[in-house]
């Protein structure tokens, strides 16, 4: 019986010719990442145990992205600490205020290639299997013990497939695609299995919506989301680490035709329609047209899951062809990353966005934390396209949080209600 390609890389990683789900490896680790919030216990956790040297200050990347800038005195502290290990340690990799969310700028400055074991102190960085590495969020405490020996114990996971077919429809976006499988698979349907995503569909997707798919394989209880690495992922990476010199060899993993699969789902595209993941699950997955009309006071656009220069694209599209947003909502905009921002300024995107009276921020998680920007009070209804919508996420424990495509947020912004953008003409 044949590998997975999650399978194949942990044995790889491991140095075992075959391993099987449920087997216990070692694996070296190629990319370790941390951020302002979960960095510090990470190092915190490295001098308790008197760990004076990281394993290699050339696989840690460090980056400021929850609370940039500080927005208290504790997260400064917290940037001190981190600023003072970077130097400390010789880290080469490291991404101050300025950047962006993790998530995205790991793989645009080249740090991600296929074929490898990517661990990040952050539960998103199963983002990264996009890319045809196996990426996985872990504890501060388990990245103290990667910084001191460049290993990590997995589990081998199962693998679900699903099988992704058919054109989409217009207004329809990878985020509609995997709130729908969300919605079908449960919170915890995919727990500690890897959700591999393929098909004709999900070939003719761009990076950009592939990365929104495995972003939320977390949100199904998946140990990481991945699909498998094809031409567009080998130019992406290359340009990527051929502009930030990041360059080096990565091996092209796929999975044996004769691998095997926990489960597999059949997915039809062109049967998936515009959706909301509704209050306070992401698994309450509904048809935009089954909620429509419900008055919201809030939008955001960006994250790691839909803050890429195609989403800013879709939503200011929308809010142009309509003339603005609604008098009475606020819309919050935060471009994933630097380079992503720079992107939309040239394409007159930003320029839009702050003409209709949105308020745009710098790279950061934003209002997806709820910390800095758009916090929202009791009784407000946001529509938001990042991944979570748990109660109090964004603010106030009696606020509700719809998430939704770019698409659909920024008919939202337009209409000033709960809309399915088919219906906003």
């Amino acid at each position: 019986m044949g590998m997975t390609i999650v399978e194949k890389i942990l044995a790889k990683a491991s140095g075992k010719k075959e391993v099987s789900p449920g087997d216990i490896v070692m694996a070296n680790i190629d990319v370790a990442m941390v951020h302002d919030i979960t960095g510090p216990l990470t190092v915190n956790t490295l001098k308790e145990y008197g760990i004076e040297k990281v394993w290699n200050p050339e696989k840690i990347v460090i980056l400021f992205d929850h609370q940039v800038p500080a927005d208290s005195i504790k997260a400064a502290e917290n940037h001190i600490l981190m600023r003072k290990f970077v130097k400390e340690q010789g880290i080469k990799y490291f991404y101050d205020i300025r950047e962006g969310v993790c998530h995205q700028v790991l793989p645009e400055k080249g740090h991600i290639a296929p074929g490898e074991v990517v661990v990040g102190a952050d539960s998103h960085t199963c983002t990264h299997g996009a890319f045809g590495a196996f990426a996985t969020g872990i504890g501060s405490t388990d990245m103290a013990h990667v910084f001191a020996t460049g290993k990590l114990w997995f589990k081998v996971p199962e693998t679900i497939y699903f099988n992704i077919t058919g054109d989409l429809q217009p207004y329809v976006t990878s985020k509609d695609v995997i709130l729908s499988i969300i919605g079908e698979v449960g919170v915890d349907g995919a727990t500690y299995k890897a959700c591999q995503f393929g098909g004709e569909t999900v070939k003719k997707m761009s990076i950009a919506s592939r990365m929104t798919m495995t972003n939320m394989a977390i949100e199904m209880g998946g140990k990481t989301g991945i699909i498998e690495p094809d031409e567009k992922t080998i130019q992406y990476v290359k340009e990527a680490m051929k502009k930030h010199g990041t360059e080096r060899p990565f091996e092209i993993i796929k999975g044996d035709e004769d691998a095997e699969f926990a489960e597999v789902y059949e997915i039809e595209a062109d049967k998936i329609e515009p959706v909301f993941a509704c209050p306070h699950n992401v698994d309450n997955v509904k048809p935009a047209r089954e909620v429509a009309g419900r008055p919201i006071d809030q939008v955001f656009i960006g994250s790691c899951t839909n803050g890429r220069l195609e989403d800013l694209r879709m939503a200011i599209e929308i809010i142009d062809k309509h003339g603005g947003i609604a008098d009475d909502v606020r819309v919050v905009v935060t471009p994933a990353s630097r380079e992503e921002y720079l992107k939309a300024l040239k394409e007159g995107i930003i320029e839009k966005f702050l003409k209709y009276g949105c308020v745009v921020t710098n790279p950061s998680c934003s209002a997806c934390m709820g910390s800095l920007y758009g916090v929202l009070g009791p009784g407000e209804v946001c529509v938001s396209t990042s991944n979570r919508n748990f109660r109090g996420r964004q603010g106030s424990l009696d606020a509700e949080i719809y998430l939704a495509s770019p698409i659909t947020a920024a008919a939202c912004a337009v209409k000033g209600e709960l809309v399915d953008p088919r219906d906003l003409e």
